[in-house]
């Protein structure tokens, strides 16, 4: 049998799915072990189908928390996650559709209110991306989309959970190296996750006489479905390379820094940003 890191990773369609992968992301699916720092906490993971939502969704299993999956449409991987979750004896909800869409925010927040009763951890992780050389390539429907998934969601996502939160709550905004570094072929992308670093710094100091704290995460490059289904495939083979310990990092190394700010162990922590980025410095 070949070795998958030996071969050129498929491009896909974005936003991608794990069964097309030649290198599956490794999530922690078995490596992750919980201490109950999560124990009977009620989370919404955004994006939650694979990569650092997967992750996240198995970390917070493990940590005790019962987890909603909001999805796009691979449903084959949402019911995946779903599963890994249940193993833990945790309860999984799945939910599909386009946070760009109004609709499916209110849906999102909805179900699991009906579900859970309340949400104690709320993770804004879905993202969309597209590669461009120019400014030309990208088309004013490609931009509005960008900031539809990647940041007007997270203000509607909170809109609608807000009165089903209480106090000692946490907000975790997935933001990026971007929001510090712009790549330029990832225009859209970049301007969103540095909106993405404001929003979480205004809406801590907004939340915080509600006890209500709001993080974020940086991650660096990761290894994802996003990846070959967004960038073309030279830019697939260096993906990662040029960070300091040399590699992509793998989703299951972006979850920790998730559940530490979702955990009361960060009852101290709001409006920082966690940079998780393979050495490269975030000033």
């Amino acid at each position: 049998m070949s070795d998958p890191r030996q071969q050129t990773e498929p491009q896909q369609e974005p936003p991608g799915t794990l069964g097309a992968m030649h290198r599956r992301p490794d999530h922690g699916e078995d490596s992750y072990r919980g201490a109950g720092r999560l124990a009977g906490k009620k989370a919404v993971i955004t994006g939650g189908d694979s990569g650092i939502g997967r992750a996240v969704a198995i970390a917070f299993a493990r940590e005790g928390a019962d987890v909603l999956i909001s999805y796009l449409s691979e449903h084959e991987d949402a019911r995946e996650t779903g599963k890994l979750v249940e193993d833990e004896g945790r309860q999984a909800v799945l939910v599909a559709g386009d946070v760009g869409d109004p609709e499916v925010c209110r849906t999102v927040v909805d179900r699991a209110v009906e579900e859970f009763g309340r949400i104690d951890v709320l993770v804004n992780n879905a993202a969309y991306q597209m590669t461009h050389e120019t400014i030309e390539e990208v088309t004013d429907e490609e931009w509005q989309h960008t900031f539809d998934v990647n940041i007007t969601a997270m203000f509607r996502l909170v809109q609608a959970a807000l009165p089903h939160v209480g106090e000692k709550a946490s907000i975790i905004n997935t933001s990026s190296i971007n929001y510090d570094s712009p790549r330029p072929t990832l225009l859209p992308y970049a301007t969103t996750k540095g909106a993405i670093a404001n929003f979480t710094a205004g809406l801590a100091q907004m939340l915080g006489e509600r006890g209500i704290r709001v993080n974020g995460v940086a991650p660096g490059p990761i290894w994802t479905p996003l990846i070959p289904s967004t960038m073309p495939p030279e830019a697939v083979e260096k993906f990662g390379k040029n960070t300091p310990l040399g590699r992509p990092g793998e989703p299951k190394e972006v979850a920790p820094a998730y559940v530490l700010l979702a955990s009361d162990e960060a009852s101290y922590i709001s409006g920082a940003i966690i940079p998780v980025t393979g050495g490269k410095p975030i000033l």
